[in-house]
């Protein structure tokens, strides 16, 4: 195994003759297949594993409140407050975020990726699986803690993965199918919910216990799934006969895009992490993701609040995340296939915007209205984030940052999990929680501006002919 690990990493720095040698131009009926080959195997693997990442992540807000009419929620049995509750999360979100890039790290350099990912999910599936036994808010900030840790390099693990796959042009909408499957998770987790509220008392054990043991199962089950057929990359993949990898290759190599493991220059770091334009990236994904986690912990909370019982409300969230879904994908087929990814974020990140600035003025009983205004804002908040993700990776300093662009681009997810868990305290439930529904519209708002500015900066980019942090003229993406 040593061997063939120092044979990858010897292929991908793109010295294998047979591969590089007599460069052959294919049609562009061939490179459709091929790209449809690709997709099979990895986009529905990526996007189920990450659907089921989603769920592990989410379902503290299921329990929250599940059979909290009986005395049997997880606030209730464990003797937290919605305080401690917050705190919780907020530790979680500290964890993501300081794990996110040594994570990617680690990918990059020392481990192939379906072992890293695997690894990964068995980790925090275990300790989803120990919640059932949690019975004080010690022990909760201790596992939860954990869980962020071993969450944290996931999902940017997947996105950097599919970079070793696909152009620039095909990223949105292969990262929108994974990261839609987190509009499903909420769904599903919905679902989970409701039927598990049933099972309230059996074996001894509450509602909210057995939903963190199905669900932790669930992750454990899909192991051999992703050891054994989660592709690494494209130069070893046995699947590929090698005018197939020959064709993929010279794609990424146009765009200098692909898998390297050389090491980025000084200035290629510094501009990732800092340069004006990624900063304004990942300022933009921060305030929009400070909407999905809002989203992801409080929705089953705000829909109780409509006038429903715990386990109706659960069924109730359903609705809007698979809306919120059918439109993420159509939103990221349109940006790559018009590579307008800045206009098309930013009518979506208003539409969130106006959703809930209109649940900020309705009254608090207007159950109906508030309910339809959800809808909205799944038609909003879900869809932009794929096509801010894809964007980031098609306009890195350098494809030796692509993976520390990435990782720091999730990491304001832990930011944002912070932000959103303060700004729906318990005490605002009878007005209609106006802090949580102000800060979402602002931050929406805000995502629309940013992103305008960099879709008119890079169109200012391309006609001057910037180059990237290497030198190299290239053409920066919409």
């Amino acid at each position: 195994m040593a061997k063939d690990g120092e044979n990858a990493q010897h292929i991908e720095l793109g010295t294998t003759p047979d591969l590089k040698a007599d460069i052959v131009e294919f049609d562009e009926n061939y490179k459709r297949r091929l790209t449809r080959k690709i997709d099979m195997r990895l986009v529905p693997l990526c996007a189920f594993i990450y659907l089921v990442n989603y769920l592990d992540r989410s379902n503290i807000g299921n329990g929250k409140i599940l059979n909290q009419e009986t005395g049997d929620s997880f606030l209730q049995k464990t003797d937290m407050t919605s305080t401690d509750y917050s705190i919780v999360l907020t530790v979680f979100g500290i964890a993501y975020t300081l794990f996110d890039v040594p994570a990617n790290w680690i990918m990059k350099r020392y481990i192939r990726p379906s072992h890293w990912l695997s690894l990964l999910m068995f980790l925090w599936g275990a300790l989803t699986i120990g919640f059932a036994w949690v019975q004080n808010f010690p022990t909760v900030v201790v596992l939860r803690f954990l869980i962020g840790v071993f969450e944290a390099g996931f999902f940017p693990g997947i996105v950097y993965l599919i970079t070793f796959w696909y152009t620039q042009e095909q990223r949105s909408l292969r990262i929108a199918f994974v990261l839609a499957s987190a509009t499903l998770a909420g769904a599903f987790g919905g679902c989970i919910g409701y039927g598990v509220g049933f099972l309230n008392g059996e074996g001894g054990l509450e509602g909210f216990r057995w939903l963190f043991v199905i669900e932790g199962l669930m992750t454990i089950v899909c192991l051999p799934l992703v050891i054994l057929f989660l592709p690494n990359w494209p130069t070893v993949a046995k699947w590929l006969d090698d005018d197939e990898k020959r064709c993929l290759i010279s794609r990424l190599d146009a765009e200098s895009g692909g898998f390297t493991r050389e090491r980025a220059s000084r200035r290629e770091v510094l501009e990732t992490c800092f340069q004006p334009r990624m900063i304004a990236h990942y300022l933009a994904y921060l305030s929009n993701t400070v909407v999905l986690n809002s989203l992801a912990y409080f929705t089953p909370t705000i829909v109780a609040r409509l006038g429903y019982t715990s386990i109706t409300a659960q069924l109730m969230t359903v609705p809007p995340w698979v809306v919120g879904y059918a439109v993420s994908l159509g939103l990221a087929y349109s940006a790559d296939r018009f590579n307008s990814r800045g206009w098309h974020v930013a009518v979506a990140t208003f539409l969130s915007g106006v959703g809930f600035l209109a649940c900020t003025l309705l009254p608090a009983d207007a159950y109906a209205q508030r309910y339809g205004c959800l809808y909205l804002i799944a038609c909003g908040a879900f869809p932009s984030a794929s096509p801010m993700v894809g964007w980031v990776t098609c306009n890195v300093p350098s494809a030796r940052t692509m993976g520390l662009a990435a990782a720091i681009n999730n990491g304001t997810v832990g930011i944002a999990s912070i932000i959103s868990v303060w700004i729906w305290p318990e005490s605002e439930a009878a007005t209609g929680f106006r802090t949580g529904n102000i800060v979402c519209s602002v931050a929406s708002f805000l995502t629309t501006a940013i992103v305008v500015g960099l879709r008119l900066h890079y169109g200012k980019m391309n006609k001057n002919g910037k180059p990237d942090a290497s030198g190299m003229q290239r053409m920066w993406a919409y």
